[in-house]
Parts: C-alpha cells; structure tokens; sequence
C-alpha cells in the first residue's frame, strides 16, 4: 500500500485558463491547447472566517508551496471560466437503494443549478459491479429519466460495465467504484474542474482495490470527491461498521478537496446546496514543479491566502509515479 495521500504530476496539461479568462463572454467552446510541460493542477475553495466562499481573488493574493518550498504559478482562474465534468456514483446495494428514489428530484434541481452548456456530467450505479446509467450529458432531466429507468429496471445487465465484473453477487464494490469514475470516466475528457458526488454509506465488501488507491486515483486525476452518507442505524445506535463507512466517505473527501454530508433529513438539500456552490465559486490554479516527475515520493502542497482570516481547502499533495 502506497502510504500518504496521493495524486500523479500530470505530463501532459490543458493550459486553457489563460485563454478562458480572456475571450468574451459568447456561447461557445472553451478553447484549450495541450503542451508537455511538467504542471502540478490544483482546484480550491477559499472562506471567510464566517464560513462564506471568497470569489474575488486573484494570483496575487496567494502564496503555494510543494514541500516547503514556494512555486510559481503557471496559470489561474475562477472557477466558472472553467469546464466542469461531473460524476454522479449511486450506491444502489441493499439499503441505499431505497435512499435514491425519494431524492431525484432533488437532483435534477442540483444539476439544473450547476450545469452550463460547456459542463458534462454522468452518472455510475454500482452494488456488486459499476454499471454506466447515462453518459456524458449537459441535461441533468436527462440523467434524473436516466436513474429512474435504471432504478426501475429488473434486469440490468443491458447497461454497460464501467471496470471488471465483480463475481461476488451480493459484493459492494465502494472503492472500485469511485476508482473507475476517477480514471475510466475521467481519461478521455479535457483538463478542467472535475469532481464525482457520491451517494454511500462507504461500506465495502469486494473493491479490487483499496481505500488510498481510491484517493490517489482521484488526486491524480485532478478529481474532487464530495460524499453524501446515508447510513441506516438499528436501534438509534451506530455499530462499529457504520463508524468505519462514515470515517472513510469523511477522509476521502477532506484528502481531495471535497466536502462530506450526513444524507439524512435536511442534510441532503444542504449537501446539494454547498456542492453546488463550491464548484461555482471557486479556483483553478497550476504551477511547475520543482521536483522531478515520477520519483515515486509524496509531495505536500500548500496554498495560503495572504489575507488574513480565509482558509484553503484543496488536496494536501501528490504522489509522483
């Protein structure tokens, strides 16, 4: 097991920032151009110190280090001048399964509020296998349609696999889950803001893989992971198996720059609500590193605001392969 939390220094980027921030508001394309260069990508959200995001940052108001020693930043902007792609992973093993239904259109309304003509978003199911319910898609009533037909479905095995067959039938495969939509789903879509909100109570029984694979996967793909818990207690008492999901889908999330929420209740509407809002009020940031490519060490990053009373939240680092 690969100790620390992980993430790979991309070889190949899309320095894209720069134009964005430049071309005129017109409905079009983002454009984007590819070059070799050793870049380090970084998405983060800043907050006052009454909790509210701050959007009205520039370069110049932050200091980023890599292992102590400060970078330079190649490129940055706001979020919203960014592309987004974004993942939706349902658990839909035994109890989750009933969680989803009651909540889709509270979904579509969190989809509607985030998705613009230049984002994408799709949507995994996984139990004992990660199955593709809709692909990439601006309409969030499409992916909402989408997960009922599949939440109704008797037999599934129409919808393509995302990874290996798991041959466990009952088997919950968590970490595979969020693994394949961090790399299979990620690969063939542009260098911009990417993040996966998963619906769980972190329970795993037949992941192929394990918990810090799941978040280097992440981090090397420049991946946000934000969790939403739906965690069904017997008797008004959580067991020690319920203790762990919530740990795991809570260090998951911090490691990579997301945000975890407990489901239950009002939880979820306010969940949707801060997701919401982080991924249209943040930054994009890249910097050349100093520390040579794949020399398979963990490198700590750290981004502090030069104005007093604002905190940082984003990756804490990468492992270079």
């Amino acid at each position: 097991m690969k100790s620390g939390m992980t993430s790979g220094v991309t070889s190949t980027a899309v320095v894209a920032l720069a134009l964005l921030v430049a071309m005129p508001c017109v409905a079009q394309a983002p454009a984007s151009i590819r070059v070799d260069v050793k870049l380090v990508n970084v998405g983060f959200a800043v907050r006052d110190e009454r909790g509210n995001l701050v959007t009205n940052l520039t370069q110049d108001d932050f200091e980023i280090t890599e292992d102590g020693v400060p970078q330079k930043i190649a490129f940055f902007a706001r979020s919203t001048d960014v592309p987004l792609t974004l993942g939706l992973i349902m658990d839909m093993s035994g109890s989750q399964h009933a969680f989803v239904k009651p909540h889709l259109k509270d979904l579509e309304m969190f989809l509607r509020t985030v998705l613009t003509p230049h984002d994408k978003a799709f949507v995994l199911a996984f139990s004992n296998s990660l199955r593709l319910v809709s692909d990439y898609s601006e309409s969030g009533k499409y992916h909402v349609t989408a997960l009922e037909q599949f939440e109704k479905a008797k037999d599934r095995s129409d919808y393509p696999l995302v990874g290996p067959m798991e041959r466990r039938i009952l088997g919950t495969a968590f970490y595979d889950a969020i693994y394949y939509g961090s790399t299979q789903m990620m690969q063939n879509v542009d260098r911009g803001r990417r993040a996966l909100v998963v619906f769980s109570d972190g329970e795993d029984n037949s992941s192929a893989h394990h918990m810090m694979e799941t978040v280097e996967a992440a981090q090397a793909n420049d991946v946000l992971l934000f969790t939403i818990r739906y965690t069904e207690i017997n008797n008004g008492r959580l067991n020690a198996r319920n203790k762990y999901g919530m740990g795991v889908m809570e260090r998951i999330a911090r490691e990579t720059g997301g945000l975890d929420f407990d489901g239950q209740g009002k939880g979820l509407a306010e969940g949707f609500r801060q997701i919401g809002e982080q991924l249209r009020m943040s930054y994009e940031m890249a910097y050349h590193t100093s520390n040579p490519a794949g020399d398979k060490t963990f490198h700590k990053i750290s981004i502090k605001p030069k104005q007093a009373g604002l905190t940082v939240r984003a990756k804490t680092g990468y492992y270079s392969h």
